[in-house]
């Protein structure tokens, strides 16, 4: 019986097989915001680790065909609350949503996912995510940056009742420290958040 690996070597004593997830039929990918203000050079948010990451995400794509959903993180929070100080630290990304930098990368735009959605909220989970993922939502995880977005997503969706499979290799992190230490985390919530590495979960395939 396979174990899973952690941020910090230890492997975890609930087998992957165990997540709610153990049925790729019922699971949808979700990819969160494969845009090109957190993928591309020279934005001041590009992860160092992308380029990795989203080789497996492509990889998880075309085994979860039509069942993939991008999103997408745009800058329309009203500017009234604490997020105005937010675009003030950041002004680089005080542009309109329409902006290039808010793009799905090519990659990601290529996969014509089932659903693309759109969130002023770092944390993607919310109504129009509980509205594609029916009343049992059963999440498999990857996207940037794995410290941020990803993070305040995953939580809130276990927290509601999600299962959650977090691919570790699928996500990427402002930097490697950050990315481990969002891992470690996360991982805390067990049985709801499950962390797999890309080939464990297309073993169940």
């Amino acid at each position: 019986m396979s174990t899973l690996p952690t941020p910090d070597g230890p492997t975890s004593s609930a087998p992957f097989r165990e997540s709610a997830s153990e049925d790729p039929s019922k699971a949808w990918l979700l990819v969160i915001d494969p845009q090109v203000i957190f993928a591309e050079q020279p934005s001041e948010w590009a992860s160092p680790m992308w380029e990795a990451a989203w080789a497996n995400i492509a990889r998880l794509a075309e085994a979860f065909e039509g069942r993939v959903i991008l999103t997408r993180w745009i800058p329309t929070a009203d500017r009234a609350t604490s997020w105005g100080e937010y675009f003030e630290a950041w002004p680089f990304a005080d542009v309109p949503a329409s902006d290039p930098l808010y793009e799905l990368t090519p990659g990601a735009a290529a996969l014509e996912a089932a659903h693309v959605i759109d969130e002023p909220t770092f944390g993607k989970w919310g109504a129009q995510l509980r509205a594609i993922t029916d009343e049992s939502p059963r999440l498999v995880v990857t996207g940037v940056s794995t410290d941020c977005c990803v993070i305040s997503t995953v939580l809130p969706a276990a927290d509601s009742g999600a299962w959650v499979t977090l691919v570790s290799d699928a996500c990427a992190g402002s930097d490697q420290g950050n990315h481990e230490r969002a891992l470690a985390i996360m991982e805390l919530f067990t049985p709801q958040v499950r962390l797999a590495t890309t080939s464990e979960v297309l073993s169940l395939g």
